[in-house]
């Protein structure tokens, strides 16, 4: 019995077969034929028991499931199948929401951003740094210096009563010197240009050089009404009308606006004749007026400015005359950095193309603006102050360019024969080092000689008497003679108000500078004995300038 079964089982698995086998080609057959052949199978299933019925129900559902296949038209299978490929592609193409992670920019702010930063910087930069150092022993081997000491001062004359200034001198330095070690780094010695000032050494200067009592007297008249005209802020004018006092004195300056100027020039005659803001009869004054100028200076940087409107760079170079002889003369160390500050803007203002200084700075010079700037610079030398030799070397340029005659003669800008500047051209080659014996020197001296001493132009007189001075001789017993005696003469006297002072000349500066620029000019042409020591003295040839 259960053969029987196992055999009709097998031939309905059989039979399942071929169908299923067949599947690819019932399908592609109408759909008629497959239902025709449903009740011949059927019929010839015979019938079943009982404990058969399980596997004939298994059979038959076979069988339904691939009957059911080949009973679905094809186009609607296809459909089927179509529809599926759609919405699985549709399920591929639709997008996934992510869920965004929060980043740091938005949890964290802009400046918390940045503080955090900032905080692990200063984390990094405040951990020490260990760096290995070795100790240098530096051997330093300083020259002593001798002090210079002071001569008793010999008075010139009892009768002179200096009026007291309203101003009195203060530190200069602590508002005008940059924070460096050049105040305390050195005190300067005195150098042997000026030392003939001291009482003791300018009376026998005076007597050697050709001065006389006669002149001596004249120089303390002078100064006598140089220090009544002083204003009471310290400063001269050379307008002396402006000074607040009672003053009939005719012939004022037309110059209202040089008021460095007209300071600087009142003051070189006090300090020529050994007056300074330490000692003197008028060192009041003298300290008033140093402190005027200070207070004027334009400081920039490293250099101090004493141009004003009026003056312009002749002013400056008058004031840094002045600054220097002060400092040189006292060793003065609150005068140092003023003094030093002048030098650096005449070193600045050089013409940087021709070398030499007119109004403005960097302007191509002229012969009588430079005369002033050198003095400076030979002054600030004297002092031991700092002078680069590059600016000397410009000046060489400029007194070349301006040259005729093989150098004997001088012009104003150009090649010339002036007699002012060939006098200023001079004097500028003997403090650059020129010899005594140099030729064109030579010559030059004795064109001055025979132009002779103006008695309108104390301006030529100044410069001239100096390089007639320095060369000696002859030539210099002439000339000293008749312009000491004609100064002496000239000079106004008795009782008025103008008394001591020079009113002479028809020249440019006596009508711009008036009373106050001829009698200061005058006065140092009558203390050109001791004012400075001979250019050609066995020892001054050693402090020529650096090159």
């Amino acid at each position: 019995m259960m053969s029987e079964m196992n055999a009709d089982n097998g031939k309905t698995e059989q039979n399942a077969t071929d169908i299923s086998g067949n599947s690819g080609a019932t399908e592609m057959s109408s759909a008629p034929p497959a239902v025709q052949a449903a009740p011949s199978t059927l019929a010839a299933t015979p019938a079943q028991s009982p404990a058969e019925a399980p596997a004939a129900d298994e059979a038959t559902g076979n069988t339904g499931r691939f009957m059911l296949f080949q009973a679905v038209p094809s186009w609607l299978f296809s459909l089927v199948v179509h529809m599926v490929i759609l919405v699985v592609l549709g399920l591929m193409m639709l997008p996934f929401e992510v869920e965004e992670l929060p980043s740091l920019t938005s949890v964290m702010s802009k400046n918390d951003i940045i503080e955090e930063i900032v905080d692990d910087l200063t984390d990094i930069l405040d951990e020490p740094i260990d760096i290995p150092t070795e100790e240098v022993e530096v051997e330093m081997q300083v020259d002593t210096i001798s002090e210079v000491t002071d001569v008793e001062e010999i008075e010139i004359a009892d009768d002179v009563e200096a009026p007291v200034a309203a101003v009195e001198f203060e530190k200069i330095a602590d508002r005008v010197a940059p924070t460096t070690d050049l105040l305390s780094s050195t005190e300067s010695v005195v150098g042997s240009g000026i030392s003939g000032r001291g009482a003791e050494a300018r009376a026998v200067m005076v007597r050697d050089y050709g001065g006389t009592k006669q002149s001596e007297a004249a120089v303390a008249m002078a100064l006598k009404w140089i220090a009544n005209h002083q204003n009471n802020d310290g400063s001269w004018s050379f307008d002396h009308s402006l000074n607040g006092q009672r003053c009939n004195c005719s012939k004022a300056g037309s110059l209202k606006t040089s008021m460095n100027g007209a300071t600087a020039m009142a003051l070189l005659p006090f300090l020529g004749a050994g007056n300074t803001h330490k000692k003197g009869a008028y060192k009041k004054q003298v300290e008033a007026g140093l402190y005027y100028l200070t207070r004027a200076m334009k400081v920039k940087g490293a250099t101090g400015d004493l141009t004003d409107p009026g003056g312009r760079l002749y002013s400056h170079g008058l004031a840094a005359i002045t600054l220097c002889e002060a400092f040189a003369m006292t060793k003065d160390r609150q005068l140092m950095a003023p003094a030093q500050m002048s030098l650096n803007f005449i070193v600045y203002a050089q013409d940087p193309v021709g070398g030499g200084w007119r109004y403005r700075p960097k302007q191509a010079g002229d012969t009588s603006v430079v005369g002033w700037q050198l003095m400076a610079l030979k002054s600030g030398h004297m002092g031991y102050l700092q002078v680069p030799p590059a600016t000397i070397q410009g000046c060489y340029k400029f007194l070349d360019s301006v040259a005729a005659n093989s150098g004997a003669t001088y012009g104003y800008t150009t090649p010339g024969a002036g007699q002012a500047t060939t006098a200023v051209g001079l004097l500028c080659r003997m403090y650059m080092g020129w010899k005594k014996e140099e030729p064109a020197l030579q010559r030059g001296v004795d064109q001055l000689a025979k132009w002779g001493p103006s008695k309108g132009n104390m301006y030529f007189n100044y410069y001239a008497t100096q390089v007639m001075r320095h060369t000696g001789g002859k030539r210099w017993d002439v000339w000293n003679k008749e312009l000491r005696d004609y100064l002496v003469a000239s000079q106004e006297k008795g009782n008025g108000h103008s008394s001591g002072s020079w009113s002479i000349g028809t020249d440019h500066g006596a009508r711009s500078g008036g009373r106050l620029y001829s009698t200061t000019l005058a006065t140092m042409i009558l203390e050109v004995y001791y004012r400075h020591m001979p250019i050609y003295a066995k020892q001054a040839a050693e402090d020529e300038f650096p090159l």
